[in-house]
């Protein structure tokens, strides 16, 4: 069993919101579908850290979970800053046992194991947090995050963090998040949200604070999920 990552895939199979118009998005769900089915199999997990569908509401996200169950894998889902159909956590899974999409679950205050790891994470927040509002929303993220980390001591494996936002960019940090990472000897942090050439030459890459980060965002991996394992 391998496991892999991406992020952002910006499905809009039920929604007029073409993602064809930005550049080097061309044909990407195609393009995407064939490079899964060349390297996943079937037994294989693939993190999917956020940004996954553009639907506004869940009931209007079947087409993009239809496709993405129709792939090789089980997928964990984490949520992004675009995934307005996220709803409570007993909904969504409802939602997907109906509709048959049983490749698919959900990381959210939780971990799950997969193979020698346990798959942990949460959304994060900006990293230039500052307004009272953000701060709430960090403080709630951390929580979530440090909940998934305590529940995959729980799993055993080593434990790899996923995040949508990434804990550091153009020099600047969500301390808080950091100092968790930090504080649970995570090694490998894996993180979405970027796209575009200029914005990805100012996102981490290599090691911060002891952690290495990896930036997992479709577009960047050109469409094809990273082996991790």
């Amino acid at each position: 069993m391998s496991l892999y990552a991406i992020a952002d895939l910006h499905l809009s199979l039920g929604e007029d919101k073409p993602m064809d118009v930005f550049e080097g998005w061309e044909g990407y769900i195609p393009r995407l579908e064939k490079n899964w089915r060349a390297v996943v199999r079937p037994e294989d997990t693939v993190v999917v850290a956020g940004d996954i569908s553009w639907a506004m509401k869940l009931e209007a996200s079947e087409q993009d979970f239809r496709f993405l169950n129709s792939l090789p894998g089980r997928k964990l889902l984490l949520k992004g800053n675009h995934d307005y159909w996220w709803s409570t956590r007993r909904k969504i899974e409802t939602y997907f046992a109906e509709k048959g999409f049983n490749t698919l679950s959900l990381i959210h205050n939780s971990s799950a194991r997969a193979g020698d790891y346990a798959v942990c994470g949460t959304r994060g927040w900006l990293y230039d947090a500052e307004s009272a509002e953000d701060q709430k929303i960090v403080a709630r993220e951390v929580g979530r995050l440090t909940l998934s980390l305590e529940e995959g001591k729980k799993l055993g494996g080593k434990p790899i963090v996923f995040l949508h936002y990434p804990p550091v960019y153009d020099g600047m940090e969500c301390a808080e998040i950091m100092d968790v990472l930090v504080q649970h000897g995570i090694s490998d942090c894996y993180y979405g949200h970027i796209h575009g050439s200029a914005a990805a030459r100012r996102s981490p890459a290599g090691e911060y604070r002891g952690v290495k980060m990896h930036l997992i965002s479709c577009d960047f991996l050109g469409f094809l999920p990273l082996l991790i394992r």
